[in-house]
């Protein structure tokens, strides 16, 4: 009887074509899915799972993760996947991937059959948070993110799917997680007390052979962490700064939102230099990836300080409160990003805000990155023919287009990211001028974001809402205000703000210090070495003399350079980053155009450079007939 039911198993997959793709009836949804992922391995970035399904006979169609929270992309990594097999009772079954949906696999579960084991390989290079190509495993470190490592039955939203899990980590490593431990560790084993689907994907574990896990809040009733795993024992020992600058944000972040809506927070960190660099927001923790070095060299430091702050904000922005329809209800339905100038526009504000008011950022250090912000809005030409919300709604796709052309663009980095900083610190700005200085944009944060804490909650918005808000906190047409700058193109640089907080972007002969760590390493620390002359030549480039991206309009534009082509030689002489840059330093005295020559593969060409105004780095000048209100902003509301 049991061979008989699996062969009209296999019989059932000729007709497997006819399964809808919401089908459940092979799934037992009084039963808890257990899941088992063996780490030991990670070293040599191979991961393994096993799941253990609760089943009923009939057609089951089994999700991967697709649409991913945070990465407001269909960026589940499911080419990553290997070896996949499903058993019931001993015996294989046949699957089938689904034709139009290639994250959903269809089977046939046969009578007398109460739970099926799946397992599958995740493999080599794993292209977390949306960050392709980008390895989540060193020999010493890995990061987890359960999404990888799981099928789950579709039909269900992610709420009501119940997931045990279990870990086995290598030999002496530790690990960090928001996660609730069932019991205490088993030597390498780990369990966690169940929850839903929904609670399992949002909270990744990170392991490591040299851990550490620091209190931020010493005495505080909500424990906060910064757990970190790191290749270099070294890189364990933090600069007294750096712990005493994040143990004031979290104070800082109390004060600004004036609840909390976790249970506990863990800032999980990663200090290596092989895995992808990046940030990712989770309700009661935040993933983090930095180069190894970050809290111990200076300018690395100055970049990558306001990462943990803008992850941190997500918790309130973006997981509590959070943009009606930018969330899958199975992580298979995609969302809409059409909000995002909220969810990552205020959060860029509030997550560099926070790194002066807690003494990771000095306020000059603030200013200056903003001149940079500022500065980049003018050369960014895309906003004067795509909308900031064009932008964000597009965002699924802009989040992998690059760097080539993104002036042309406008990438998602620079709308509603930088973007959105610019629109909200003018919010700000208008809200004290209204107001005369008696309110600010931290009484919309506490009205809106605040309210009874103390476990994770989901509060859903549309933008009426935020308008209403905003009204409670200072009487304007904030409908009319975002019109104007959200939903049409924008001729001029949204640099309103700016100018009402006091402050206007000029540019000077000499780069700031913050500019400096910034070409180094980007505005988040991400990035390779720059050669940054956009507001010169109007180029991008990297070390080796390859351009990045053009200028629209300006002279390296008008002089025919492109993307990807690589600048070999300056005024005759082999290109360097130090010749290039005094070629564009002595161009305010020197007639003639600077002549660069292009390899693009086989072809070479002269460009001959009409310019003549020297080296331009942005910084920001005090308007001195308007209050100086960007310093109010920056102010520390918590005593050191």
């Amino acid at each position: 009887m049991q061979f008989r039911s699996l062969r009209l198993a296999a019989f059932g997959l000729c007709l497997i074509g006819l399964i809808p793709l919401d089908s459940f009836a092979g799934f037992d949804e009084t039963g808890t899915i257990e899941i088992a992922v063996d780490l030991r391995e990670s070293p040599r970035r191979l991961l393994h799972s096993r799941l253990t399904i609760p089943v009923k006979p009939g057609p089951l169609t089994l999700l991967y993760p697709k649409w991913i929270p945070g990465d407001h992309g269909p960026t589940g990594p499911i080419n990553e996947l290997a070896n996949l097999r499903i058993v019931a009772d001993g015996q294989v079954l046949s699957w089938k991937r689904d034709e139009m949906e290639m994250f959903a696999f269809h089977c046939i579960i046969p009578d007398r059959i109460s739970s099926i084991e799946v397992s599958f390989d995740m493999l080599g290079i794993v292209p977390d948070g949306g960050q392709s190509g980008h390895v989540s495993s060193t020999p010493n470190l890995s990061i987890l993110n359960w999404n990888e490592v799981l099928l789950y039955p579709s039909g269900h939203p992610s709420d009501s799917l119940k997931f045990h899990a279990r870990l086995t980590l290598p030999e002496g490593w530790n690990h960090g997680t928001a996660l609730t431990m069932e019991g205490k560790a088993d030597g390498n084993q780990v369990a966690f007390k169940p929850c839903s689907l929904t609670s399992l994907i949002d909270a990744p574990v990170i392991a490591g052979k040299h851990f550490r896990s620091l209190d931020l809040a010493p005495g505080s009733k909500v424990d906060h962490r910064l757990e970190l795993a790191v290749d270099s024992a070294t890189d364990l020992e933090l600069p007294r700064r750096v712990v005493d600058g994040y143990r004031r944000l979290v104070a800082e972040t109390g004060a600004l939102f004036g609840s909390r809506h976790y249970r506990e927070y863990h800032f999980l960190l990663a200090l290596s230099d092989p895995v992808g660099h990046f940030g990712l927001e989770h309700h009661e923790s935040s993933e983090n990836r930095l180069p190894e070095r970050s809290f111990l060299d200076t300018e690395l430091l100055k970049t990558t300080a306001s990462l943990l702050p803008h992850e941190m904000v997500h918790s309130w922005n973006g997981k509590f409160r959070r943009p009606a329809r930018l969330t899958s209800p199975d992580y298979n339905k995609p969302v809409y990003a059409e909000l995002l100038w909220i969810y990552e526009g205020l959060t860029t504000y509030l997550g560099r805000i926070l790194p002066a008011r807690s003494g990771l950022w000095s306020a000059e250090d603030f200013r200056d990155h903003l001149a940079v912000v500022a500065a980049d809005a003018e050369h960014y030409k895309g906003r004067a023919w795509r909308s900031l919300s064009d932008a964000a709604t597009s965002a699924p796709k802009l989040y992998g287009t690059g760097d080539a052309w993104a002036f042309r663009r406008w990438s998602a980095d620079a709308s509603f990211y930088d973007g959105g900083e610019l629109l909200w610190l003018e919010v700000d700005a208008t809200i004290r001028s209204l107001s005369e200085g008696k309110k600010s944009l931290d009484d919309f944060c506490r009205a809106f974001y605040g309210g009874e804490g103390g476990k994770p909650a989901v509060s859903f918005y549309e933008i009426q809402d935020i308008v209403t808000a905003l009204d409670k906190v200072a009487s304007h047409d904030w409908a009319k205000f975002f019109a104007e700058r959200v939903n049409v193109p924008l001729k001029d640089a949204p640099l309103g703000g700016l100018e009402r907080s006091g402050w206007k972007l000029t540019y000077g002969e000499e780069s700031t210090e913050m500019f400096k760590a910034i070409e180094k390493s980007g505005k988040w620390g991400f990035d390779d070495p720059m050669v940054n002359l956009t507001y010169s030549l109007g180029l991008l480039l990297n070390e080796d003399g390859t351009v990045v991206d053009v200028v629209p309009g300006l002279a390296s534009d008008r002089a025919g350079i492109s993307p990807s082509v690589k600048i070999i030689a300056v005024n005759g002489r082999r290109f360097s980053p130090t010749l290039i840059r005094d070629a564009v330093k002595a161009s305010k005295a020197d007639k003639g155009p600077i002549d660069l020559l292009t390899e693009d593969g086989d072809f070479f060409k002269n460009h001959a450079i009409d310019y003549h105004e020297g080296a331009r780095y942005p910084r920001l000048e005090r308007i001195k007939q308007r209050p100086d209100s960007l310093s109010k902003i920056l102010e520390a509301k918590v005593s050191p």
